[in-house]
């Protein structure tokens, strides 16, 4: 790929992206996303959304959400200030990595962004103050759609790096995984 290198995962379709850096006296360009070369690693769609958010605290933990199909989406997530540990689990049910997880350090010195395909969940927790991470999706977010996983859900048993130092009310009443759950079907 061009200006992008990806690199798989232990998680089936769940990709790294490291971005490649033309630097001068300047500084830097780097390409986040091309139709092309990401047509090649499984982003068929359009992109429909871009969203930035921003967290104050370090080790705050933020998800983990998605979005049931039709409405499930594609996600192209990239830190671009600070440095985050993202998290996606497969919810596929038809997938042979069903209900794993995987964890990377995101940051702007690392300059790398995780590919997350449909039927994941998505969260991340601060390693340092002030992030600032910018989303790419291939569908919209609808309401009715939202779903969402118990960050601290024991089955799960996601290895945050620090003590969560905080989460919303929201997610941290997000209900534990019931058992015989069955995941997503597309």
């Amino acid at each position: 790929m061009g200006q992008l290198e990806v690199s798989a995962t232990s998680l089936v379709g769940l990709k790294i992206i490291q971005r490649r850096c033309i630097e001068d006296s300047r500084g830097y360009f780097s390409r986040l996303f091309c139709t092309e070369e990401f047509a090649a690693v499984g982003w068929n769609r359009s992109i429909a959304q871009i969203n930035h958010t921003y967290t104050a605290k370090r080790g705050t933990v933020r998800g983990m959400h998605f979005q049931l199909p039709p409405h499930a989406e594609i996600k192209l997530v990239s830190c671009l200030r600070g440095e985050i540990f993202d998290v996606a689990v497969d919810l596929r049910n038809d997938s042979p990595t069903f209900l794993k997880w995987h964890g990377e350090v995101l940051s702007a010195d690392n300059r790398r962004s995780l590919l997350i395909p449909e039927g994941f969940a998505h969260g991340f927790q601060t390693l340092t103050e002030d992030c600032e991470l910018l989303y790419l999706h291939s569908a919209a977010y609808v309401p009715a759609a939202e779903a969402a996983l118990n960050a601290a859900d024991p089955k799960l048993a996601i290895a945050w790096p620090l003590a969560i130092a905080e989460l919303s009310e929201r997610d941290r009443n997000h209900p534990l995984l019931e058992a015989g759950y069955e995941g997503i079907s597309k």
